[in-house]
């Protein structure tokens, strides 16, 4: 009689035991633990790396939604912790404004695409997020102080913008299959984004474009300035040898020994003709 004893893992092992007449023997261990080994723990590792990847993003719009019932709640007016371009008191902006929203439309229009964006940077870039973050943060909010309309500029959208940016161009950048992926989706998802740069579209709307085209430049910025560091594109050995024989190639090139470079004297040329001209004899 064979008997199996299933353990409560799906991945675990199998006793397989051969019982005759209350003598158990053949036991024999099968186990399936060895081919999966890790498995679990890679799973809970990329799902960690998911979590990790939302807090950041999902902290920054609580803050938002905070801010916003807030100033709903106590009819308080925050516009003053917006930016007002080349006025002292409108530099706490730079930093103040993310939090600050017209409306509900308006903080659900940047909500959204801030955790999206906010947590595809985080996951694929993750050592070099926060500082992309930030740094998209302070010069979209910078530039804006410096050459904006004469106005109070409020919202994330700028930041939004420069996130989109900068994982579309560096995902180009760095030819990384799954980071043009994301670059794709980032173009099927926010593509109409672009149009928001342009105010004669929207002549009726009070929209801080210059907001959004500062912000675009600076994830463009950022794109270049760091595309050596974080995820890079995998180099495949056939690509190195390619490299080293065009590189063997130069160096037979600007090799000025070799024999095809060689120049003849009027007297070698005169000799080696007289010495063909024995063998053909």
């Amino acid at each position: 009689m064979t008997l199996l004893l299933l353990s409560d893992n799906d991945i675990g092992a199998i006793f397989v035991m051969n019982v005759r007449q209350n003598d158990i023997f053949n036991a024999g261990l099968i186990s399936f633990t060895h081919q999966y080994q890790g498995f679990p723990f890679i799973m809970r590792e990329d799902e960690k790396r998911i979590i990790h990847s939302l807090v950041f993003p999902s902290l920054l719009v609580l803050i938002m939604w905070a801010v916003r019932l807030i100033q709903t709640i106590g009819g308080y007016d925050l516009s003053f912790l917006g930016i007002y371009p080349l006025k002292w008191q409108g530099l706490v902006g730079i930093i103040t404004t993310p939090f600050i929203h017209s409306g509900f439309s308006h903080l659900i229009a940047n909500s959204v695409p801030m955790i999206i964006l906010g947590s595809a940077l985080f996951y694929f870039y993750r050592e070099i997020a926060f500082r992309i973050l930030v740094l998209i943060w302070l010069f979209t909010g910078f530039w804006v102080w410096i050459g904006g309309r004469e106005a109070c500029h409020i919202g994330a959208s700028g930041i939004v913008y420069g996130l989109a940016a900068f994982i579309l161009v560096s995902g180009i950048l760095r030819r990384h299959a799954g980071l043009m992926a994301m670059a794709l989706i980032v173009v099927f998802l926010y593509g109409s984004l672009i149009w928001g740069i342009f105010p004669e579209f929207f002549p009726e709307e009070n929209i801080s474009w210059e907001s959004h085209l500062f912000g675009l430049v600076a994830g463009i910025s950022m794109a270049f300035y760091y595309r050596k560091e974080g995820p890079q594109r995998k180099v495949y050995d056939w690509e190195l040898e390619e490299k080293h024989d065009d590189g063997n190639e130069d160096e037979d090139e600007n090799d000025d020994g070799a024999y095809w470079k060689t120049t003849l004297t009027d007297q070698e040329i005169h000799e080696i003709r007289h010495i063909y001209r024995k063998r053909d004899q």
